[in-house]
């Protein structure tokens, strides 16, 4: 932690880990979506469930990218079996289609 002095004023600098970083990130986007997405309370809300969908589709297509569409690399990159990867990308119905083709 760096400490400096500025017109008699302590300022104190404190770097964040990545992952802290990261995370404050994605909660300002998160409280924009949240807000998009908001219903007027006529019905129950599925924000939880809207908001961990997207979230969840979006890295799976994000790590076939990454993997240059391959299944066995995606879902190693996720962190999940291949067999689990296939079966959520089936449900989502994410598709194997490379941008171009």
């Amino acid at each position: 932690m760096a400490v400096k002095k500025k017109n008699s004023v302590v300022l104190t600098e404190v770097k964040k880990p990545p992952y802290a970083a990261a995370e404050e990130i994605l909660e300002i986007k998160l409280e924009y979506l949240a807000t998009v997405l908001a219903g007027s309370g006529d019905r129950k809300s599925k924000l939880y469930e809207e908001i961990m969908s997207m979230v969840e589709k979006g890295l799976f297509k994000i790590a076939l990218r990454k993997s240059n569409y391959v299944k066995s690399s995606a879902a190693v990159f996720l962190g999940i079996s291949r067999n689990t990867f296939t079966d959520k990308m089936a449900k989502m119905g994410i598709t194997m289609k490379k941008p171009g083709n």
